[in-house]
C-alpha cells in the first residue's frame, strides 16, 4: 500500500476565480498555457496535474499510488481580504470533498483554512471534519507574518484537539523573504527554515502539551527539526524562559510529531526515522510541483535502510492510521 500525504491540487473553480481577477494573487500564463500563481520569492506553475483530476488519477494509477491525501498549496487563501479568504477556503474544501466522494479511495483530502480570520478558521475546520469527512487541515507555517504559536490561534487548536484532527504544517514565504529572492532560495532554504521555526515555537509555547490530541505533521522531513532537536533541548536546559511553558525537553514533544518524506535523500529520511521512529514517518512526493517527484519518492523509500515491516509502515501503514483511511 502506497499513500502519498504531501501533494497539491488547485480546484479549477479556484483557478477560475483567480484568472477573473477576484483575488490579491497575481496570475500570469506561461508559454504552455499554464497559470502561474505568484507570491514573494516564488511562483507555482499550475501544470495539468495541479488542476485536472482525471489526468492526475491516471498518473497515480501508472505510478502505483493507492491514495493521495490532496491539499491546497501556496500562496493560500490567507493572503486575501478576510471575507474573500473565507469564501475561497469553502470553495476549495467543497471541491476537495466532491473529489473524495467521487474518487475514494484514490483520493482523500485535508481542508484549507482562512487563517487570517481565526474565528472563521475554527468554523471551517469543524465543518470540514464533521460535515465533509476530512481528517483535518493543512496550516501554513506563518500567516502573513504571524506565527502559528500566536495566541489568536488557540481557539483553532482547542477545536482541533476536541476533534482529534490532523494539522499538517506546510511552509510559505518567511519573514525576511527579501534575502531569498535569487537562486530560488526561498523554496530551497526559506521553506525549510520556516517549518523549523514554526514547529520549534509551537513546542516552546506549549501548544502540543496543552492540546495533546492534535496529530501534527511536518512537511519536508520537518525542515531541520531532526537535525537541530538536540540544540533545542540544550536551549531548554540553558535558558529559563525556554522552560516557562513546557515541562519536558522539546525533543520529547517533537518525537510525537509526524514527518513527511519530501526529501529524497535516503540518508536524510533515515535521520528522521532515527529521531522519531518508523511509526512517525510517512511517504510523500510534493507532486506535481516542479521540485516534487513521485518516482523519487518511491526510489528513495526503496533505498531506505529499514526493515520491511518498517518500510510498509512508512509507505502507507502510518498514513492509513493517522488519517483514518481504509
Amino acid at each position: 500500500m502506497l499513500i502519498d500525504v504531501h501533494n497539491h491540487f488547485y480546484p479549477p473553480e479556484y483557478i477560475d476565480a483567480l484568472t477573473k481577477g477576484d483575488s490579491a494573487v497575481e496570475v500570469t500564463i506561461d508559454a504552455e498555457g499554464n497559470p502561474c500563481l505568484h507570491y514573494p520569492g516564488d511562483y507555482n506553475v499550475a501544470v495539468r496535474g495541479h488542476r485536472d483530476i482525471d489526468y492526475r488519477e491516471g498518473v497515480l494509477e501508472r505510478e502505483g499510488v493507492d491514495t493521495q491525501v490532496i491539499t491546497f498549496t501556496t500562496p493560500g487563501t490567507h493572503v486575501e481580504p478576510a471575507e474573500r479568504a473565507v469564501r475561497f477556503a469553502r470553495l476549495v474544501n467543497d471541491a476537495f470533498a466532491k473529489i473524495v466522494k467521487e474518487r475514494s479511495p484514490r483520493f482523500a483530502a485535508l481542508a484549507t483554512l482562512p487563517l487570517n480570520d481565526p474565528a472563521e478558521s475554527v468554523a471551517e475546520l469543524s465543518r470540514a471534519v464533521t460535515k465533509l469527512g476530512m481528517p483535518g487541515a493543512m496550516l501554513f507555517s506563518n500567516v502573513n507574518g504571524v506565527a502559528l504559536a500566536d495566541p489568536r490561534f488557540e481557539p483553532l487548536y482547542a477545536e482541533a484537539n476536541r476533534l482529534g484532527a490532523v494539522l499538517h504544517i506546510h511552509p510559505t514565504d518567511p519573514v525576511g523573504v527579501e534575502a531569498m529572492t535569487d537562486y530560488w532560495l526561498m523554496p530551497l532554504v526559506g521553506f525549510l527554515m520556516d517549518t523549523t521555526l514554526a514547529a520549534a515555537k509551537l513546542v516552546f509555547a506549549g501548544i502540543p502539551e496543552k492540546y495533546p490530541n492534535i496529530k501534527w505533521v511536518l512537511s519536508h522531513l520537518g525542515g531541520a527539526i531532526p537535525y537541530l532537536a538536540e540544540r533545542l533541548d540544550r536551549g531548554w536546559e540553558a535558558f529559563p524562559d525556554c522552560r516557562v511553558d513546557i515541562a519536558r525537553k522539546p525533543s520529547e514533544y517533537l518525537r510525537n510529531f509526524y514527518y513527511d518524506t519530501v526529501n529524497f535523500d535516503p540518508a536524510a529520511v533515515r535521520l528522521a526515522v532515527d529521531f522519531a521512529g518508523a511509526d512517525r514517518v510517512m511517504a510523500a512526493s510534493d507532486y506535481p510541483h516542479q521540485i516534487g517527484s513521485i518516482p523519487k519518492m518511491k526510489s528513495s523509500l526503496a533505498a531506505l535502510d529499514v526493515t520491511e515491516p518498517e518500510r510498509a509502515k512508512i509507505l502507507g501503514g502510518n498514513a492509513a492510521r493517522v488519517y483514518g483511511l481504509a
